[in-house]
């Protein structure tokens, strides 16, 4: 009958009506405040919408719930830089050899402790391993600190690290995702054997321990001396390029644009191009996997491993592989981002950032739903990047009714911390009225 309601109908049209909704305020952004902010935020939002979507794969796909998606996402910010930027003349035949011995040496007392374990028992056992590890620590240490002291005496005001192999950048994205799969790999056989908590807590601790090692290592990355001018991928160009150029002045002007404008909205329009490619890839690739029997068993993996097992799926070995594929997106999305940003600035990784907000975008979207993680990812940053302007002026007006003194002081110098007070009600307010978030799985 007309006018009957369709089961099924408003979850139907509930994606195309969030995706409106988000279209319409990026609108109203460009209106307001420009273009230039609009496409900063909606390229920040993409790269954020494929962080949610590598985090949608562990804890959407197979319950995995990962509190280190910043070191994965760190270690992928690494790539460029080892992939994509010049070397740094004479750091390698000062310092290499020596690097590469170092962590041979490593590689062989690991070996030879893993050997020990297996062909001994008892007390024997336990003297020997700690015998061998300690013994290849300090012949590590005995070969590699020469090495780093090399390495970072050259030119160590504009370099001291030894720099990349000069590669496109493009290159290095798939880099960045490989690095991040490889050690969920190795954190994955070690951790995964843990308990939803306790997995939180390891996760959290080792992304800790790999930003403490970027911060620290300058012959890796400068560490907190930062590594710029990181190359852009191709076909992005630079801004000066583009206004030393008489051709695109002209056709700017002819538009009626200033040219250092359009310089800087062709840049943005570029990266944006080549972000939403990669994120059709993804959305392709995952849309594929979870409609697939391989996306059917990690769902029910995740809905009751007990009934799972007992049908004969090695749950271990899922989980493992669902999270070194979720990580090595969230990786793909880190050294996307130190390409938009052109540095690598280790000191800027915090959790509440790369770890909290992506998961707030992965539950506002709709856990298990890959189009649900691109809308709360573009839409959850938007939010943040706006409350941080709203701020200062929704504190003003709620300090106005009161006379000048500590009680009003403390109001404005909230506005700071506006941003977590919007997050906080948005999670409320999604829970509340759709737990499933707002695109959900089907």
């Amino acid at each position: 009958m007309s006018g009957t309601h369709q089961p099924g109908q408003s979850s139907t049209l509930r994606g195309p009506i969030c995706f409106a909704i988000l279209a319409a305020l990026l609108v109203i952004e460009g209106l307001t405040s420009g273009w230039n902010s609009t496409l900063g935020i909606l390229n920040m939002g993409l790269l954020s919408a494929i962080m949610a979507l590598g985090v949608n794969m562990q804890w959407g796909y197979a319950g995995l719930f990962n509190a280190g998606a910043m070191g994965f996402l760190a270690l992928g910010g690494l790539a460029p830089v080892l992939i994509s930027t010049a070397p740094t003349p004479g750091a390698f035949r000062a310092g290499g050899p020596g690097l590469i011995t170092a962590f041979a040496v490593a590689v062989i007392a690991v070996l030879l402790a893993v050997q020990a374990y297996r062909r001994t028992s008892g007390k024997l056992r336990g003297l020997l391993v700690a015998l061998i590890l300690i013994v290849g620590f300090f012949a590590f240490r005995w070969v590699f600190d020469p090495a780093v002291t090399a390495v970072e005496a050259i030119n160590p005001s504009a370099a001291g690290n030894l720099g990349g192999l000069g590669w496109p950048t493009l290159i290095s994205w798939p880099v960045g995702a490989l690095l991040a799969a490889g050690a969920a790999w190795l954190v994955g056989k070690t951790a995964l054997g843990l308990r939803s908590d306790y997995l939180a807590i390891a996760t959290l601790g080792i992304a800790e321990i790999i930003v403490a090692v970027l911060k620290n290592e300058q012959w890796l990355d400068r560490g907190v001396l930062n590594v710029n001018g990181i190359p852009r991928p191709w076909p992005v160009p630079y801004e000066i390029d583009l206004q030393n150029s008489a051709s695109f002045v002209a056709k700017a002007q002819s538009w009626g644009m200033d040219p250092t404008l359009a310089s800087t909205l062709t840049v943005k329009l570029a990266f944006l191009a080549l972000f939403v490619v990669v994120i059709l890839l993804l959305i392709w690739g995952t849309e594929l996997a979870l409609k697939s029997p391989w996306g059917r068993m990690m769902r029910a993996i995740r809905d009751n491993e007990v009934s799972a097992a007992a049908m004969g799926k090695n749950v271990t070995r899922r989980h493992l592989q669902i999270f070194v594929l979720g990580s090595a997106v969230i990786g793909l999305a880190g050294a996307m981002m130190i390409s938009l940003d052109g540095q690598m600035t280790p000191a800027s990784y915090n959790p509440l950032r790369y770890t909290f907000l992506i998961l707030v975008m992965v539950i506002v979207g709709g856990s298990g739903s890959n189009w649900g993680s691109v809308l709360g990812g573009i839409l959850v940053w938007y939010l943040w990047v706006k409350a941080g302007d709203w701020g200062p002026d929704i504190m003003g007006w709620a300090a106005s009714p009161f006379a000048d003194g500590p009680l009003k002081d403390h109001l404005l110098n909230s506005a700071a911390h506006m941003r977590m007070l919007v997050m906080g009600i948005i999670l409320l307010v999604v829970l509340r009225f759709s737990p499933r978030g707002l695109m959900p799985e089907k």
